[in-house]
């Protein structure tokens, strides 16, 4: 390694670190106390985001950017041609303190690569810790990567020291991993996952059982899955992130557009663009997955593998069966309105409440946050469509979304299917492809 001005290494290992989007700062309340500095807020530290769209009010960087790893989707591999700098632990303790004294930063998120081994790299992380919660006294948010491979002991140490933590899966199978990633394991890698799920059970059981018991990683765990680096389907992407949550309680699963940073005969051009409306998709429906009560194999199969990238995965199911629809909204349960695209969480909370009083109309449907351009086609009031819908059969529904699918460019000719010209091709694309 070089030696190198701070703001230098500052430079370059948070450039380093941009391309891991698994940085979230919500989930733990933790109060300002005389003697210490910083605190934690369940609601969210972020205030401010990157034109990307990534937060930047965690100072998010790597320890080192030196690593004897050789993933090759990685901008920090060990064949790849960089200038290799690193923190000590002392000079990262030191650069988030005067951040943060500065107000530039809330809290820190740090990653690493691997530096001799797992287990030297986690200890120059717990170095770094200790010294910030210890000796600086940070009461900030901290959210750190653990390393696969490391023993139990140190991932253990590194817990009582972070709020967060995550041990990025990157790729979503042990093929993939063994082409583009060697030096790891589908094994380590799930190993301490399983560990720090164990560990945040045992620690809410002690903490009822003691008031003053240390917390360990407060605010869960996390993983992250790069998508389009490799030929793995959606299907099998969204079914292991199901399996995540349901095995090891996972707070998120984030997802990352394959950005090749890297020529390699294995991985997409570099002149590829980032696929970043599948990543879109994907998010959608891990929404679904954790608030709708969708199973991931309801959303896809063997024979529908990939998202339509026409529609969003919810009015995807939906077009699929349409014998499900359409929906009263005014005896559905709970469960049911959640399947109608354009009802959300809190709208379909609002109906509940809303209908013990008086039938409810469309109007009043919209006045809740319905969103009627899409809901419109899966739902009736008082056992009516609304006024001016001119579809007066499921098979004139069907024909009309299925006349959407083909839609590559949206275009100002009118649908046939209407006696008057209400809608346009235009405005049925806008309608079903927005949000959830």
């Amino acid at each position: 390694m070089l030696t190198i001005d701070i703001y230098d290494k500052l430079a370059i290992l948070s450039e380093s670190a941009k391309y891991d989007v698994a940085c979230t700062s919500s989930g733990v309340d933790r109060s300002g106390k005389q003697g210490t500095m910083g605190n934690a807020a369940k609601a969210g530290i972020c205030h401010s985001f990157s034109a990307d769209g990534r937060c930047i009010s965690l100072l998010k960087v790597l320890m080192t950017n030196v690593c004897i790893f050789d993933c090759k989707y990685c901008v920090n591999r060990m064949s790849n041609d960089i200038v290799r700098v690193g923190f000590t632990p002392k000079e990262l303790a030191e650069l988030t303190i005067n951040f943060y004294r500065r107000n530039y930063i809330e809290g820190l998120f740090l990653s690493s690569g691997v530096i001799k081994n797992p287990n030297n790299t986690v200890e120059q992380m717990i170095k770094a810790l200790e010294l910030l919660r210890n000796v600086y006294h940070f009461g900030g948010y901290i959210h750190v990567k653990a390393i696969p491979g490391a023993d139990s002991e140190l991932i253990t140490r590194l817990g009582l020291l972070t709020d967060r933590m995550s041990i990025n899966i990157e790729l979503p199978s042990q093929e993939s991993l063994k082409l583009l990633a060697p030096n790891k394991t589908k094994e380590s890698i799930l190993r301490p996952m399983g560990l720090i799920s164990t560990k945040i059970q045992e620690n809410s059981t002690d903490l009822v059982k003691y008031r003053h018991a240390s917390k360990f990683v407060p605010a869960g765990q996390s993983t992250q899955l790069i998508v389009g680096a490799t030929p793995d389907t959606d299907h099998k992407i969204l079914t292991l992130t199901e399996g995540l949550y349901r095995r090891y309680r996972l707070k998120r699963v984030f997802f990352s557009a394959y950005m090749p940073v890297v020529e390699h005969s294995l991985l997409p051009s570099i002149d590829v663009k980032p696929p970043l409306l599948r990543e879109h998709r994907l998010y959608q429906a891990d929404w679904l997955l954790r608030f709708y009560g969708f199973e991931a194999k309801e959303l896809l199969d063997e024979q529908n593998p990939n998202f339509n990238l026409q529609v969003d995965p919810k009015c995807n199911w939906a077009l699929n069966h349409l014998e499900k629809f359409p929906v009263e909204v005014n005896k559905a349960p709970y469960e049911v309105l959640l399947r109608v695209p354009g009802i959300g969480v809190t709208s379909a909370q609002r109906i509940l409440t809303a209908r013990r009083t008086g039938l409810l109309d469309f109007s009043g449907l919209k006045k809740l946050g319905v969103v009627l351009k899409r809901a419109q086609y899966f739902i009736t009031c008082k056992g009516k469509v609304i006024d001016g819908l001119k579809i007066t059969s499921d098979g004139a529904i069907r024909a009309l979304m299925a006349d959407q699918y083909k839609l590559t460019v949206p275009s100002p000719e009118q649908l046939s299917l209407f006696n008057e010209p209400f809608l346009t091709r235009k405005d049925v694309q806008q309608c079903l492809t927005g949000q959830i």
